[in-house]
């Protein structure tokens, strides 16, 4: 334990609710082990560029019910190449910066691990609202922007119901439709379209039309941004404002289209949130006392463990099919199924939300 005196704390990525609260929990776990927290100012790039703020358990005082991070984030290609990332080192090295905790999402994970492998150690918390990183059930953010999508929704529905109206809305989550899929939901939306769904637009709209004639006025399609078609020019098109004038040229139902874009990311985060960042943060602390490196903070079964950066990536790519050839060459059989299971796992629990959709339409 004696090994490590001065940690340096960095948020990458988009910004998320509850980021703060990560930010607090490890500065304040660290002190009263003894440690110093430097926070790194912009992410990788403030790395490079040695932009360093000391951060004291009094610094981090009246921040866990701030949305954003207080540390700041950029983009650094600079940092994706080997003379930044040992430049980055040599920068660590240079201020007595002993490991880094790193809060954020993937990319932000891909960058720990450079570092790890490099001689910094690096343990990394989650922090993106799309609940995207699969081999943990939860990331910090996540619940926050659920919150605020359904806030929105409630209100759109009452001027659909008010003009008799179909409203599609649009929302954040890259590549995962959980966002998309939970607040439709909670929001009794008509359909929601996913990524990982099959969609069937036919019997969407038969369904609009059933609606119409059963006399509802107000309906809500909610569609995840990572859904789009490719055009003629090879271009790809975002499938909402697409399906916004099928409908209406086909039903004669007024129908508009929102995208409700960054407004998802901000807000004051939610209980659950505050409460699993500082559960996080505290627990990437006693990771990096323990001496371990390389690994993301996650939630299994409720509980909060970790896993090594490498396999969580991986088993993205696996659920992502996107698996390229000799990926899984470092890992052993039992591992390999471990990722095949959280996959598996992951998809029956989308797929059953998924058909609680259309089981609550009329």
């Amino acid at each position: 334990m004696n090994k490590f005196r001065r940690i340096g704390i960095l948020t990458s990525g988009g910004d998320a609710p509850g980021m703060n609260a990560v930010i607090r929990a490890i500065v304040r776990k660290a002190d009263k082990m003894g440690v110093e927290t430097v926070g790194i100012i912009g992410g990788y790039k403030g790395l490079l560029n040695q932009n360093f703020m000391s951060l004291t358990p009094q610094a981090v005082s009246n921040i866990i019910n701030k949305g954003g991070t207080m540390l700041y984030s950029d983009r650094c290609p600079e940092f994706k190449t080997e003379e930044g990332m040992q430049k980055a080192i040599e920068n660590c090295r240079l201020n007595n910066i002993d490991a880094i905790i790193a809060i954020g999402g993937d990319g932000t994970f891909r960058g720990a691990t450079d570092l790890s492998i490099r001689g910094i150690p690096t343990i990394g918390v989650t922090g993106t609202i799309d609940n995207d990183i699969t081999a943990t059930e939860y990331t910090v953010g996540f619940n926050t922007a659920l919150d605020t999508v359904v806030e929105i929704l409630d209100k759109l529905r009452d001027t659909c119901e008010s003009h008799a109206r179909c409203n599609i809305v649009e929302v954040m989550g890259r590549d995962c439709g959980q966002i998309a899929l939970l607040s439709g939901l909670a929001a009794g939306a008509l359909a929601v379209v996913i990524p990982e769904m099959p969609f069937d637009e036919a019997a969407t709209i038969a369904r609009i039309r059933s609606a119409k004639i059963k006399c509802k006025r107000g309906m809500l399609i909610v569609v995840s941004e990572g859904v789009y078609v490719t055009n003629e020019k090879n271009e790809r098109v975002c499938y909402g404002e697409l399906l916004k004038e099928k409908i209406q040229s086909e039903t004669g139902i007024e129908t508009k289209f929102v995208r409700l874009a960054h407004i998802v990311r901000g807000g004051i985060p939610t209980v659950r949130d505050r409460k699993v960042a500082t559960q996080m943060g505290a627990k990437a602390i006693d990771l990096i006392m323990e001496g371990k490196s390389n690994l993301v903070v996650v939630e299994e079964d409720g509980q909060i463990t970790s896993k090594e950066i490498v396999f969580a990536l991986t088993t993205d790519r696996m659920y992502k099919n996107m698996l390229q050839p000799g990926d899984l060459d470092q890992f052993s059989e039992e591992e390999i199924e471990e990722m095949k299971a959280i996959c598996e796992k992951r998809r029956a629990e989308i797929k059953e939300l998924y058909e609680m959709v259309g089981d609550m339409t009329i």
